[in-house]
């Protein structure tokens, strides 16, 4: 591992200070996933600024019924929480279902959302990786991409993002704040992660050097009856092959609203605009549940060896939509 600096920031000023000193530096919460970079040679910063002791660890239920994560709440502190468990259970089982307790106890919220992606070539320096070193090529493309996306890919990176905790942030319209040297700002979970195009390597919208303070979900009363479900090779805690975040509210037999999200097809968490547009008004029928998951999938385009994934996720809509709506009427 290259040598580097250390040092622990004292405020939320201090450490974004520090930053726009050192553009190679980069902040350090839980480092399960930065540390293992490290140590593979893909991340090689000059310093770390340590920010799990910046008072930014708490959840916060505001007035307006919004809830706000401090970005250093850890992971088994986030589905711990009585407010996150009530209001937006599928988040709660999402983190649970990301990795371990020993990980968990750790790992932080604004970590989870900056971690990379698992791929193979990206992950291994003796391979091109545009994602890595732009302009070098994607081996994945050719080679190995079974558990690659099918959505919102392109010619130059068919990676995924691997955060469980990120689709259910996604299917609530979680807002991300941050601060600069010039400030403080915010982003949308939905333009945090830009779309791939030909700059993979641009992985979020944050400006250089900011700091992920918190994330607030706004009050949505669908939420609180949700789900997240997770599709792995292995019951033990493994990466996604597909996942879906979602929420139905049912009157009368007719989709009043709806949420949904989908994991590890595409190099950020995908909400699925299409079927939630299919069905808003329809019947909550398993038929309809179907066709929505077809609207959201007509967009896939598959490569050689992952084709499976586009039945994974019709399957995964029409089972967890078809679970709430019956669970609702009982």
């Amino acid at each position: 591992m290259k040598e580097f600096g250390y040092n622990r920031a004292s405020g939320v000023r201090d450490a974004v200070a520090l930053l726009a000193h050192e553009p190679e530096a980069r902040f350090l919460g839980g480092g399960t996933n930065l540390v293992d970079l490290m140590k593979a040679g893909v991340e090689t910063p000059d310093l770390l600024v340590d920010v799990r002791g910046l008072p930014l660890g708490r959840v916060e239920l505001r007035s307006d019924g919004a809830l706000t994560i401090g970005a250093t709440v850890t992971n088994s502190d986030l589905a711990a929480h009585p407010e996150v468990r009530r209001r937006f259970p599928a988040l709660a089982e999402a983190v649970l279902a990301g990795a371990s307790g020993q990980l968990r106890n750790v790992a932080t919220v604004g970590g989870n959302l900056l971690q990379r992606t698992r791929c193979g070539y990206f992950t291994d320096t003796s391979f091109p990786c545009n994602k890595r070193v732009p302009g070098s090529g994607c081996p994945a493309i050719t080679g190995e991409h079974h558990n690659h996306a099918i959505l919102g890919a392109s010619d130059h990176c068919v990676a995924t993002n691997p955060s469980d905790m990120g689709v259910a942030l996604a299917a609530f319209d979680a807002v991300i704040s941050f601060e600069t040297v010039d400030g403080p700002g915010e982003l949308a979970l939905s333009e945090f992660y830009p779309p791939v195009g030909d700059t993979p390597h641009v992985e979020t919208s944050l400006p250089a050097g900011a700091l992920i303070t918190a994330v607030t979900l706004p009050a949505a009363p669908v939420a609180a009856r949700s789900r997240y479900r997770k599709v792995r090779e292995r019951a033990s805690y493994a990466f996604a092959t597909g996942s879906i975040a979602a929420a139905v509210d049912v009157e009368g037999g007719v989709v009043r609203d709806v949420r949904i999200a989908f994991g590890a097809v595409a190099s950020r968490p995908w909400r699925a605009h299409e079927a939630e547009r299919a069905l808003i008004g329809a019947p909550a029928t398993a038929q309809a549940f179907g066709a929505a998951a077809d609207a959201e999938l007509a967009a896939a385009k598959p490569l050689a060896h992952n084709g499976y994934k586009v039945p994974l996720l019709r399957n995964l809509v029409v089972s967890v939509l078809t679970e709430l709506t019956e669970e609702a009427a009982r």
